[in-house]
């Protein structure tokens, strides 16, 4: 399961959380100007925005779990099981395959509004990327600096929702998620109030007790809860390296450890790794599970008007600063 969120400060900052049981040999990859993804929809273009993000490289196709284009555009597929319902390709749509529609957005979109545009006229249809690999089930989000929109493929069609807190998990619905929020609105950042009863003189006894009720379990529905409490709340600093930090320390709080969450045959879910994009210097910031320190590639620094994919194995060897 997974937790994505937008993060407005100086810049515009973008990122999930990947939790799983297992990953796909995965990299950070700059998809270049004039790589040719070949969508399988004969619309392609070989000239289209660069991209980053975090990828499985199969067969030299990058299959994007999320990604920022380098116009700002940014976007992530969380697991939607259940849910999700794609179809065959229908007549007069633009038909994508859901691994393609990261890299199909973002190479044509330069901002939600273009995006918006554009899913209104696609079909994401059920067709796999090969045999050994089945198809993900999937529902997106999709953010610049301005707005904010979450895409849902499901029995009535491709659905696109305003999304005004910045935040997706997984199922169920994100309109669902949106309504269950209301469950919460009592609580708050600031000390607690005694509504309970005038007839009784209650007092805080701790601080924070004005979060009392904000769900702590790792279910979809708590993390969509938690992250919008606290990204919403969350101090905005000033500064490129305190913004990133604070990010991760929002990501913190949705962060899954191996062993809360048990699977079949002992297997269990932990959180694979965290990132952070600022989407507009294009600089694509991430931790695994096993190296908590931030390591950072800049889409900037590469050829973008190149055809070959540029790769960065992910550091998973726990760094640590020894002091004497």
């Amino acid at each position: 399961m997974c937790t994505a969120i937008t993060f407005e400060a100086e810049d515009f900052y973008f990122g999930r959380t990947l939790d799983y049981d297992f990953l796909y040999p995965s990299q950070v990859v700059v998809s270049p100007r004039n790589f040719d993804f070949g969508f399988g929809n004969h619309l392609c273009r070989k000239e289209h925005y660069a991209l980053t993000g975090m990828a499985y490289v199969h067969k030299g196709y990058p299959l994007y779990y999320d990604a920022v284009n380098e116009c700002g555009l940014c976007m992530a597929g969380l697991n939607f099981t259940g849910n999700a319902v794609y179809g065959k390709e229908w007549a007069g749509k633009e038909n994508v395959a859901s691994y393609e529609l990261i890299p199909y957005v973002l190479s044509l979109c330069k901002s939600v509004k273009e995006a918006r545009v554009l899913l209104q006229r696609i079909n994401i249809t059920d067709r796999a990327f090969s045999e050994d690999l089945p198809v993900s089930q999937l529902h997106f989000i999709v953010a610049d600096k301005c707005e904010s929109i979450v895409v849902e493929s499901v029995k009535t069609g491709v659905e696109i929702y305003d999304n005004p807190v910045g935040v997706l998990s997984n199922n169920p619905t994100f309109p669902y998620h949106m309504m269950n929020l209301a469950n919460y609105m009592n609580i708050s950042p600031r000390p607690a109030e005694n509504r309970f009863s005038d007839k009784v003189n209650l007092c805080q006894y701790s601080r924070g007790m004005g979060s009392i009720g904000l769900p702590g379990d790792y279910s979809s529905q708590s993390r969509f809860v938690r992250a919008a409490f606290v990204k919403l709340n969350s101090v905005v600093p000033k500064g490129e390296i305190a913004c990133v930090n604070q990010f991760f320390h929002i990501m913190d709080t949705v962060f899954q450890t191996g062993g809360v969450c048990v699977l079949e045959e002992g297997r269990y879910e932990k959180t694979l790794y965290t990132c952070c994009i600022n989407a507009q210097r294009g600089i694509y910031y991430y931790t695994t599970y096993d190296n908590r320190q931030i390591s950072g590639v800049d889409m900037h620094r590469e050829d973008l008007d190149c055809d070959r994919l540029k790769c960065y194995r992910l550091r998973t060897s726990q760094q640590i600063e020894c002091l004497n």
